[in-house]
């Protein structure tokens, strides 16, 4: 199975389709009046959908077992045909369109078996995802126009003793959202350093990500440098971060970071270690640069 364990819990939908198609209409009207031998079509179908669907996990191997946490299953007779809609949802790491897919399939199946006793040439047509919602995909904006710079605050990294991974990494993350990283520095890990830093960046940049300093030890200074020159906090982005990373390392509630605004400069601070940036990445990226559409009027 692939590996979600990365991945965050959002709220996902999917919605699938597929027609039943009879072929006379001797067979619609039985279908509307109940007199179907072996009983109402569309309450049997409906029970065997939602048992597939629940069971989707069981049937197909590389399907994650998944809580199904709304599901509705509902009918359109057309001329001839019956078409079969299945909505599921699921807050969860991964999306449901197998689910929705497995139900419809189901759906269709039993229709075909209680009415092919009455109607031979029944069939079973265009089986189909019709929508899906959810996860990082539904972030389409494109913030490729974001000025960004990437400061690696370490005493190390700047006298050449080790080699910055962390920074790097940031920088290539940030490239798969299509943002490119217009300034790379690596400066000590001094409080007077990083502030005047951050001072010349916020006049000319939109986005700044510091990473490095950000411990309990009295040399990790990065987030004490930073936030007394915040105009405008925003915890929940950090909340989020140590929230994602908990989840997986116990000790990263011990990590600090702050973020917020410096004038019109949205500036965050990650750990050091290139494992916890990986982390920091994956939780808020790309939906915390929602808050520039929020900034600028366009987002809720």
């Amino acid at each position: 199975m692939v590996d979600i364990t990365h991945k965050s819990f959002t709220l996902r939908k999917a919605v699938a389709k597929a027609v039943v198609k009879t072929s006379k209409q001797e067979t619609i009207d039985a279908i509307k009046e109940r007199k179907v031998p072996k009983g109402d079509i569309f309450e049997f179908a409906r029970v065997a959908g939602l048992f597939a669907l629940k069971k989707t996990s069981d049937v197909i191997p590389d399907c994650h077992p998944l809580p199904i946490e709304f599901a509705a299953i509902t009918y359109e007779i057309k001329d001839l045909s019956i078409i079969i809609s299945v909505e599921v949802h699921t807050i969860y790491k991964t999306g449901v369109e197998v689910e929705a897919m497995h139900g419809a399939s189901v759906v269709a199946l039993v229709m075909y078996d209680m009415l092919k006793p009455i109607d031979k040439n029944v069939q079973i047509e265009n089986i189909h995802l019709h929508e899906k919602k959810g996860g990082k995909s539904d972030f389409k904006s494109n913030y490729s126009h974001l000025k960004t710079a990437v400061i690696v605050c370490s005493d190390s990294v700047s006298k050449g003793e080790k080699e910055d991974t962390a920074g790097k990494f940031i920088i290539n993350s940030l490239e798969k959202h299509q943002i490119e990283c217009a300034r790379y520095e690596i400066v000590p890990d001094d409080f007077e350093i990083i502030q005047q830093t951050a001072k010349l960046l916020s006049a000319t940049f939109d986005l700044v990500l510091f990473t490095g300093g950000t411990g309990l030890s009295k040399r990790d200074v990065t987030p004490d440098a930073i936030e007394p020159l915040l105009e405008k906090q925003i915890p929940g982005i950090m909340e989020t971060a140590r929230n994602y990373g908990q989840q997986r390392i116990r000790t990263s509630m011990l990590s600090r970071g702050v973020a917020g605004f410096m004038k019109e400069t949205l500036v965050l601070t990650f750990p050091g270690s290139q494992k916890a940036c990986e982390e920091y990445m994956e939780a808020i990226f790309p939906q915390v640069l929602h808050v520039f559409d929020v900034k600028n009027g366009g987002g809720h």
